[in-house]
C-alpha cells in the first residue's frame, strides 16, 4: 500500500508518497515565503472580514 500524503497552508502546499515501511518515494513543495517576505511574513486581509 502507498500513502499520499497532503499538507496546506496560508502560505505553502505539500504532497508526498510514501511506501508500505514509511520510506519517502516522491515529495513536492510550493512555498509563497519569498512572496511574503517583502512585507515580513504572511499578512492578513485588511480590515479583518
Amino acid at each position: 500500500m502507498r500513502v499520499l500524503a497532503i499538507e496546506s497552508s496560508c502560505d505553502e502546499s505539500a504532497a508526498a508518497i510514501l511506501d508500505e515501511t514509511g520510506g519517502l518515494l516522491a515529495h513536492e513543495l510550493y512555498s509563497q515565503v519569498e512572496v511574503h517576505r517583502a512585507y515580513g511574513g504572511v499578512v492578513r486581509s485588511w480590515p479583518p472580514a
